[in-house]
C-alpha cells in the first residue's frame, strides 16, 4: 500500500467531488484493481469513501467528510499555525478564532516563540484605509485617491485594485491604473482622500511585480562612522562590508548606485559619519550642507 497515493486519492476527491477508478488508475499509473484495493484500505481507516457502479456511479467522498488532523504531519500543523500568526497582524479577530480552533484540534501547546507584526514602530497603519482597499479588491470595486508621485505632484488616480503587498516594511497596492492605462504599484502611505467607487470591474490577474530597475553609476563608497551610531551601521549595510576599528569606530567599504537620494541618506547620520571617498561625493555633500546652512542664515 502506498500512503502517498492514498493521500493523493483523498485530495483529488476533495477537489473533483467524484471520479472513476479508470481516471484514478491513469492518474497514479496503476491498475484498476490497485485503485479498488486502495479504496478498501481507506474505508478500513474510517474514511467515508464510496464506490458505486452503474451509469451514474463513481468514486466519491461523503459530503460530511473534512480533512482530519491526522492527514497533517506535526511539521505541517506547526506551519499552518505559523501562517495564521502572520494573518493575525491583518485580521486579528478572525485569525485568533481560527488559530485557537486549529491549536485545539491539533492539540499543540501554546508556543510564543514568534510574533508577526506588520505595523512600523513609529507610524501606525491607517486601518480604515487598509480595510477600504481590501474591500475594493474583494468586491471588485474601483477606488479613487490622490497620490504624491516621485515628481512631488499630487495626482488624482482611479484604479482597479488587485492586490495588497507588504515589502521592505511598507504596504503597497498593486492595481491597474485607469488614469495611466497601465499596471502600477502604489505606496499606501502616499495616498490621500481614498474612497471606493460604486462601480465594479472585471476580475484581473495581477502580474508579477517587477524589480524596479536601479539606474545610475555604480560607485565605490568608503565611509567612517563613530561608535555612537554603530546600531544603524549594522542595520543599513552588509555586515561583510563593515570593519570595526580598535577604538570602536567603523569603516564601511561598499558599492552603491549613485542616485539623488544618496546624499540625503548620508546626511541622516549627521556628525557621526564622514565620507572618505570618492571626492565627487564629498563635494556634493559640501554643496548640500552649504544649501542647508543658507536656510538658516538670517
Amino acid at each position: 500500500m502506498n500512503n502517498g497515493r492514498l493521500f493523493g486519492i483523498i485530495y483529488h476527491l476533495l477537489n473533483a467531488k467524484q471520479t472513476t477508478s479508470r481516471e484514478l488508475a491513469a492518474m497514479f499509473e496503476v491498475s484498476d484493481r490497485t485503485i479498488f484495493r486502495d479504496i478498501n484500505a481507506l474505508s478500513s481507516l474510517g474514511i467515508p469513501i464510496c464506490a458505486e457502479t452503474g451509469r451514474n456511479g463513481g468514486i466519491y467522498l461523503m459530503d460530511h467528510f473534512v480533512l482530519d488532523k491526522v492527514l497533517f504531519s506535526k511539521e505541517e500543523q506547526e506551519s499552518l499555525l505559523l501562517a495564521l500568526k502572520g494573518i493575525k497582524a491583518i485580521e486579528p479577530e478572525k485569525s485568533d478564532q481560527a488559530y485557537s480552533k486549529l491549536q485545539s484540534l491539533f492539540k499543540l501547546p501554546e508556543d510564543n516563540w514568534l510574533e508577526v507584526d506588520f505595523s512600523p514602530w513609529y507610524q501606525e497603519i491607517d486601518g480604515a484605509q487598509f480595510d477600504r482597499l481590501k474591500s475594493g479588491i474583494l468586491n471588485k470595486k474601483k477606488v479613487e485617491f490622490e497620490y504624491i508621485s516621485q515628481s512631488n505632484r499630487l495626482e488624482k488616480r482611479v484604479c482597479n485594485p488587485l492586490k495588497l503587498v507588504f515589502k521592505s516594511q511598507t504596504w503597497y497596492l498593486q492595481a491597474f491604473c485607469l488614469t495611466k492605462k497601465a499596471f502600477r504599484v502604489f505606496k499606501i502611505s502616499r495616498m490621500q482622500s481614498l474612497k471606493i467607487i460604486d462601480e465594479t470591474f472585471t476580475p484581473m490577474v495581477a502580474p508579477e511585480i517587477a524589480v524596479p530597475e536601479m539606474k545610475g553609476e555604480v560607485i565605490d563608497l568608503s565611509l567612517a562612522f563613530s561608535k555612537e551610531i554603530l546600531y544603524r551601521v549594522f542595520d543599513d549595510f552588509d555586515h561583510q562590508d563593515i570593519t570595526i576599528q580598535k577604538d570602536g569606530t567603523a569603516i564601511v567599504t561598499t558599492q552603491v548606485i549613485d542616485q539623488r537620494w544618496l546624499i540625503r541618506h548620508l546626511l541622516s547620520y549627521g556628525k557621526h559619519m564622514k565620507i572618505l571617498s570618492p571626492d565627487s561625493i564629498k563635494e556634493r555633500m559640501k554643496h548640500e550642507i552649504a544649501e542647508i546652512r543658507a536656510n538658516y542664515d538670517f
